[in-house]
């Protein structure tokens, strides 16, 4: 089991029950478990969502969309079953925070799910774990049959007339699935690959009824939503973006976790106060804010907030909250070539723009690492990039195609300098390690 961290900073909402022993039935309901969902059965739909909508969440999987928004966009009447979709697909390399809950409080991510359902009238929910986590499917299973068997889920819920019922399920490694409508492709055993949009999964999602569909985390808040009242969860975080977020912040950092801090949170003082500071006292180079697929931001930089509007405004994204910190030591143009690795190797190649993007971005940037760069790749290098925005099936073309921009916007002298043939100074930086690939 991975060691906690902790800092004085934290405010443990979602991860309060960790390291308690919650993925036991009884201690979670000893801990407050499914005292939500008594509250919720009580008062009904509308008023659930009208809570959601005034908590100020925001999708935790990286789009950062209103919750209760979201669940209200599912139509009150449907001549086909409704169903909620947990995405517990955590592929985004330097993402580290929805196994934590699946391991320490898996009962969370199964009463958020039964709140979501009644929310929008579905009977059932599944549960989708990424397939390296195949570890955690036996604690979810286990959570699941235990569920049932003291009457939280199933006929009947708790004696309030209630029905609904919790199927977990595994993926089989793709990052593509992490895409919802690749997500529900791969649930319905079919090859996981983008739907067309529209429709939209609210309309036409699982086996072609309503779906909502929501990341681990953002289901694992909804419980502490209604523990604590949707007005104080809204105060924990910054304006328009409610409560907090588990960050996960590795790289060359000295105290590298997971850690739930305020929605917010400035990434200067998350960087050089919770996680310690620059290892071995080196400087600071570079942050990768959101995971992978986002802006990379320079040193100077990081004196801003940590949620989706600041960082927005910063030229980035928040996305998974995954923080990679990078030293001095970093070769940028080889870190650049690693991500691109990832994006070539995972694109499913439905499209041409990702298939064909990732594949030139691959090539061109491997023979420029290696010394065989002329003059042009430079600006071929950002071309190819800036062709693949928005013209993909799914965002995982602009997942490959926004930090290799931004990778030659802020560190094109490091570019340069491999063109002009001085030798690579950051060569066994071991840069893969830090995100994962």
């Amino acid at each position: 089991m991975p060691e906690l961290v902790s800092h004085p900073d934290e405010v443990k909402v979602i991860s309060y029950r960790f390291g308690q022993g919650a993925a036991n039935l009884d201690k979670y309901v000893e801990l407050g478990g499914y005292e939500s969902l008594k509250k919720c059965i009580a008062q009904g739909p509308e008023w659930v969502i009208n809570e959601m909508k005034a908590s100020g969440l925001r999708g935790r999987g990286g789009a950062g969309f209103p919750t209760g928004l979201k669940w209200s966009f599912v139509p009150k009447q449907s001549d086909r079953a409704k169903y909620v979709l947990v995405n517990g697909d955590e592929s985004e390399p330097g993402t580290c925070k929805d196994h934590l809950i699946f391991l320490h409080d898996p009962h969370a991510i199964i009463e958020g799910t039964i709140i979501a359902g009644l929310a929008i009238g579905a009977k059932t929910g599944f549960i989708y774990l990424r397939g390296e986590y195949r570890y955690l499917l036996q604690i979810m299973e286990k959570a699941i049959a235990d569920a049932y068997a003291q009457g939280y889920l199933g006929k009947n819920i708790m004696g309030t007339g209630f029905d609904f019922d919790v199927i977990s399920h595994t993926g089989a490694g793709a990052y593509e699935v992490g895409e919802e409508s690749a997500l529900m492709e791969s649930l319905e055993g079919k090859r996981g690959i983008p739907r067309i949009k529209p429709p939209f999964p609210a309309v036409v999602g699982i086996y072609g009824g309503p779906t909502v569909i929501n990341n681990a985390e953002t289901i694992a808040a909804v419980p502490s939503i209604f523990r604590i009242g949707a007005a104080e969860y809204a105060k924990l975080g910054s304006e328009r973006n409610g409560g907090t977020r588990l960050f996960g912040i590795s790289g060359h950092v000295e105290r590298p976790g997971v850690y739930e801090l305020p929605m917010g949170y400035n990434l200067k003082k998350m960087i050089y106060e919770v996680a310690g500071g620059i290892k071995d006292g080196k400087k600071l180079k570079a942050v990768v804010p959101g995971g992978s697929s986002t802006p990379v931001l320079k040193a100077d930089e990081i004196d801003v907030g940590m949620d989706f509007d600041q960082m927005g405004k910063a030229g980035t994204m928040l996305g998974s909250a995954g923080v990679v910190v990078l030293d001095e030591s970093v070769c940028m143009v080889e870190f650049a070539l690693r991500t691109i690795k990832f994006y070539q190797h995972e694109s499913c190649g439905w499209c041409i723009p990702c298939r064909e993007g990732t594949d030139w971005l691959k090539k061109t940037l491997t023979r420029f690492h290696a010394g065989g760069g002329v003059a042009k790749d430079i600006d071929n290098i950002k071309y190819l990039a800036e062709n693949m925005l928005g013209r993909t099936f799914c965002p995982l073309g602009d997942a490959a195609a926004m930090p290799t921009i931004a990778f030659v916007k802020k560190f094109r002298e490091e570019f340069e300098d491999h063109l002009n043939g001085k030798p690579c100074p950051y060569a066994k930086a071991g840069v893969g390690e830090l995100v994962g690939v």
